[in-house]
């Protein structure tokens, strides 16, 4: 029995070939309809060139095991979780690596009422079968239908977290990355054209192509940040925008050009929301924090910590009631939408907020930057991940002030703290540091957990 490797923490991704080729898709397609007990599937594919083949290997597999099977076709992650409970299906299955090399691909998958699935709830029984191909036998009634239909309602669904009538007039840089984002993007824009709302658009890398002309569509790789950052002061714009390969993350551009680090973003949606909401609850992760938690607290609501990844922070809201949460990495979650994360939702509130206000993003955000000033996530490969958190929680032990462990480790000195994570999805080990309003205290801090690292390989954010 060959070890399916393309298995991760809450998703599957792998390289193309060894770790992932249509006849692994073809099992997991099988594996997850027998495994939940699957009638009815949507099925979803981001741009990339490997995925039609592997998405159409995936159907097969479903249809093998009776499974009416729902294609949106080229879709984003999260207009599937949408359909996957627009449509009142057994499950979704959404074929994408996202931000990963060209030679990877994937596949993110949901439950029933776009619920997180994990090796606790189906995931590692998946992979079982999947393994050993001991499936049941082949049942008759499988279908394939297109259901693309369903996006004017995800459109909708979208549109409903903004006041329409709020929006002002401003300029925005959206740049695609040739991903899947363009014409989901197109016709969120047009919905707003019909409304009245008076936004204005400058659209890059915007056609879907599988080849990447323009790279991968990562915008957290400072590489990659610079294209967008000069459009938006070429065109004046007031703000930009950038999304990974199947959109379910959002980046954010000011008005100077200057690139929004993820952790800002979540505080400034937290905001939003508890001033919607008062009280209410707002999940984070646990990389950057003080940010955040001061913002909620003095809005009057509770800040919860989760650990990193997806399907912890959907479970988190789900049992919390939560009304947001947001990573620093750009993906941000909402309880009216299946408290799943979305790539579209966080722009259009951003825009509102600069609408009602009739202050730039950049303005917005100066003073939380100043006042929690943070190093980014820096990535380092390491020979023994144990080994090497080892060695920096025993150079640290005797200073710490406050320790944690929900994700990691983290270590709290009072006025700075670090998290240092093995990563859920790559063979990486990540540091993030913060301060409270001391930038000396973050970048000597990086220096000297760099060092004890031995400096290993040590990428951009």
């Amino acid at each position: 029995m060959i070890d399916y490797t393309c298995f991760k923490a809450y998703d599957i991704r792998g390289r193309l070939g060894q770790e992932l080729n249509p006849e692994i898709a073809m099992r997991i397609g099988r594996a997850f309809a027998q495994v939940l007990g699957a009638k009815r599937v949507v099925l979803g594919r981001d741009c990339r060139s490997s995925s039609f083949e592997l998405s159409q290997a995936v159907a097969d597999g479903l249809m093998q095991a009776g499974v009416q099977v729902l294609d949106l076709g080229l879709a984003g992650t999260e207009e599937m979780y949408f359909a996957t409970t627009h449509l009142q299906a057994d499950g979704g299955i959404e074929v994408t690596a996202s931000h990963n090399p060209m030679d990877y691909n994937g596949m993110k998958m949901v439950l029933r009422g776009s619920a997180p699935i994990d090796h606790s709830n189906g995931l590692a029984a998946i992979k079982s079968l999947a393994e050993s191909g001991a499936f049941a036998p082949e049942v008759a009634g499988g279908s394939r239908s297109d259901v693309s239909g369903t996006r004017a309602a995800f459109v909708e669904r979208v549109l409903s977290f903004v006041d329409v009538a709020a929006l002002r007039p401003i300029k925005i840089v959206v740049n695609a990355g040739n991903g899947a984002a363009g014409p989901t993007f197109d016709a969120i824009a047009t919905a707003l054209a019909d409304k009245g709302a008076p936004l204005e658009f400058i659209r890059m890398h915007h056609d879907p192509d599988g080849s990447f002309p323009n790279g991968i569509p990562n915008p957290l790789l400072s590489e990659n940040q610079p294209v967008t950052a000069a459009r938006v002061l070429a065109e004046g714009a007031d703000m930009g925008i950038a999304w990974d390969g199947d959109f379910d993350r959002c980046f954010f551009f000011d008005e100077a050009g200057q690139f929004v680090p993820g952790e800002y973003v979540v505080g400034l949606l937290a905001e939003v929301f508890v001033a919607k909401e008062p009280g209410a609850s707002i999940i984070h992760d646990p990389r950057v924090i003080w940010n955040t938690q001061d913002i909620v607290a003095r809005a009057g609501g509770t800040a919860i910590a989760s650990r990193t990844g997806h399907a912890f922070l959907k479970k988190a809201l789900r049992e919390t009631g939560a009304v947001y949460g947001g990573e620093m990495s750009a993906h941000h979650y909402f309880r009216d939408f299946m408290s799943c994360d979305s790539g579209m939702i966080p722009w259009l509130l951003v825009a509102e907020l600069i609408g009602r206000t009739g202050t730039g993003l950049g303005t917005l955000l100066q003073e939380r930057r100043v006042a929690f000033p943070s190093s980014g996530e820096i990535n380092f490969k390491v020979a023994d991940v144990s080994a090497a958190v080892a060695a920096i929680e025993a150079a640290y032990a005797s200073q710490a002030e406050g320790r944690d462990e929900t994700d990691g480790l983290s270590m709290d000195f009072g006025t700075w703290r670090f998290n240092l994570r093995a990563s859920n999805t790559e063979p990486l080990l990540r540091l993030n540091v913060e301060s409270r309003g001391r930038p000396d205290l973050v970048s000597d801090a990086v220096h000297r957990i760099s060092a004890l690292l031995g400096d290993a390989a040590a990428s951009d954010h």
